[in-house]
């Protein structure tokens, strides 16, 4: 015989809580609309958030911004952008590898959360649907992620400091 499952307690974080934004502005009429509906996501669901935003040149130069702003612990997540068209060469697939596996290690050294939303996509067709589209926004995926990750992560902080 099973039994329900508890209730899940709500966990609420406070109001202003911050979130920053890093960018690549490399395709940045993709990434435009990656910070628009992510920003969008952030004040829809948070009474009163503080949304921070930097840009750099491209996915590249990203993980050192996040490292950067990371290390300050001042942010309750913060959401890495941008997009990365494929060439012929392998070009962008060694930068999307690197930028993956480094912004996973700054989330874990710093215990901060990093949403991972440069996108490696083949064709601009993909960038338009996945960047600009209602129906797989990763924009809006990413402020939702970044929502939900910050009450995850406050939430055991919390647990933490009480035992």
């Amino acid at each position: 015989m099973s039994k329900p499952l508890p209730l899940r307690p709500r966990i609420f974080h406070a109001p202003n809580e911050r979130y920053m934004i890093v960018v690549g502005e490399y395709n940045k009429e993709f990434t435009d609309a990656l910070v628009e509906h992510a920003s969008a996501a952030l004040y829809e669901k948070d009474p009163q958030p503080v949304v921070e935003l930097i840009t750099v040149p491209g996915a590249f130069e990203i993980p050192l911004v996040v490292q950067m702003i990371a290390s300050r612990k001042e942010h309750a997540a913060i959401v890495a952008l941008g997009v990365i068209l494929r060439g012929e060469t392998a070009h962008a697939d060694l930068i999307a590898t690197t930028l993956t596996a480094s912004l996973q290690k700054i989330s874990l050294d710093h215990e901060v959360p990093v949403i991972h939303e440069v996108l490696l996509l083949d064709n601009e067709e993909q960038a338009r649907a996945r960047c600009m589209g209602e129906e797989l926004n990763r924009g809006r995926e990413a402020g939702k992620a970044a929502l939900e990750m910050a009450r995850i992560t406050s939430s055991l902080k919390e647990r933490k400091e009480h035992h």
